[in-house]
C-alpha cells in the first residue's frame, strides 16, 4: 500500500500508462538521447528512467513537466484519452478522443491522429489560425509530408515559398522550413512526420 502513495513508485497497470511509457521512450530515441543523458538532465537515476520507459514506474506531474521541457513538447501530449473499445487501442483514434497539442493563442492547434508515438511515423491534424506564422526557420531530422484539407497555406522549403490550397500536398526531408496562413479562414493540414517528433 505504501508504494501506491508515492507518485513515482507506482507500478503502471493500465493501457494509458503503457502509452505514456512508449511515448517517452519514442521521444528519447528520436532525439538521439541515451538513458544516462535523460537521467542527468532530469536529476534522476538511469534505473528510474528505464523503469518509466518500461511502464514499471509512473512519473509525477512535475516529472512530466520536466520530460515535456526536455523534449520540447507540450505537457498535454502525455495525457491520453480513454479508448472505450480495448480492441481499438493502438489502432484506432476516434474524432472526439484525439490528444490536443498547442493552444488557440499560439495560432496553431494540433491533434495527434496516430494512436501513439511508437511507430515509424506520426500523423497530426494541424489547424493554423488566419495570420498565424512560423517566423523563424525550423529544421528537423525528419521526412515530412502534408495535405491541405481546407484553407490556404504557405510553406517555405529551403528558401522557396509555395502557396497551397485545398487538395494540394507537399513533402520534404531534413530541409529548413517556415509556414504561414495568408488567408482569412483557418487552414487545416494533415501532417505526417517520420520519425515521430511529438
Amino acid at each position: 500500500m505504501s508504494d501506491l502513495a508515492s507518485p513515482t513508485a507506482r507500478t503502471l497497470q493500465g493501457p494509458d500508462e503503457r502509452v505514456l511509457a512508449g511515448d517517452i521512450r519514442a521521444l528519447r530515441r528520436v532525439r538521439g538521447l541515451t538513458l544516462a543523458e535523460i537521467a542527468l538532465k532530469l536529476g534522476r537515476s538511469v534505473g528510474w528512467v528505464s523503469q518509466v520507459e518500461r511502464g514499471l514506474s509512473t512519473p509525477s506531474l512535475s516529472d512530466l513537466r520536466a520530460f515535456a521541457e526536455l523534449f520540447g513538447v507540450p505537457i498535454s501530449l502525455f495525457f491520453s484519452h480513454d479508448v472505450p473499445v480495448e480492441s481499438e487501442r493502438g489502432v484506432v483514434v476516434r474524432a472526439g478522443k484525439r490528444r490536443t497539442l498547442g493552444t488557440s493563442e499560439s495560432g496553431l492547434v494540433e491533434e495527434l491522429l496516430s494512436p501513439d508515438l511508437g511507430g515509424t511515423f506520426e500523423m497530426v491534424r494541424s489547424v493554423f489560425a488566419p495570420g498565424a506564422e512560423l517566423k523563424n526557420e525550423a529544421r528537423r531530422p525528419t521526412e515530412e509530408a502534408g495535405y491541405i484539407a481546407s484553407g490556404q497555406f504557405d510553406i517555405e522549403i529551403a528558401g522557396v515559398w509555395h502557396r497551397l490550397g485545398e487538395g494540394d500536398s507537399f513533402r520534404f526531408e531534413g530541409k529548413p522550413y517556415r509556414w504561414r496562413n495568408p488567408g482569412s479562414e483557418p487552414a487545416v493540414v494533415i501532417w505526417v512526420v517520420s520519425p515521430p517528433v511529438y
